[in-house]
């Protein structure tokens, strides 16, 4: 199984709010960035993985803006680390000026997913190859996140999350 890169992962999906979409004061429900996000995330680990994929969990969100009524919104997804059947998937959600067309940063996430054969069982996953400094950053903070993750769930001894020990030396 050949490795590859972040960037052949790489999903772009670009949307417009509209009211329908929209809370009370006319800003995009949380709920519907969520799914936009599992879309365009489930997008990128069936490019990395090319096998069937399911949300595993929704790691980290962070809603840092809110996305009014009326904006373009981008969301990229790439995979930042493949595990052996898992994928990390981090996305950046951008909104343009209206006036200025310029984008900016409004939330970010990270969500995992599995690769499955047609039963549902997890398969291998080719190993991705960071390229830039920010996906070799995303890359090596993955496996901090995973450890954690496992930690927490009960899954894995403290003393065996190397990546988590490293951080307190």
């Amino acid at each position: 199984m050949q490795a590859r890169t972040a960037f052949q992962s790489k999903t772009v999906v670009t949307d417009l709010v509209l009211p329908s979409e929209t809370n009370p004061i006319n800003n995009l429900f949380g709920g519907e960035l969520l799914a936009r996000m599992d879309r365009a995330a489930s997008i990128a680990a069936r490019r990395h993985s090319r096998r069937i994929v399911v949300t595993a969990s929704v790691n980290h969100v962070a809603f840092n803006r809110s996305v009014p009524l009326g904006s373009v919104v981008t969301i990229e997804a790439k995979v930042s680390r493949a595990f052996t059947s898992s994928m990390e998937i981090y996305m950046d959600v951008w909104i343009e000026d209206r006036e200025s067309g310029e984008c900016i940063k409004a939330n970010e996430a990270i969500y995992t997913f599995v690769a499955v054969d047609e039963t549902g069982r997890p398969v291998r996953v080719p190993e991705l190859v960071p390229e830039t400094e920010l996906e070799k950053e995303r890359f090596d903070a993955a496996l901090r996140r995973k450890q954690l993750s496992l930690v927490l769930a009960g899954k894995m001894k403290p003393s065996d999350a190397t990546e988590l020990k490293a951080l307190f030396e």
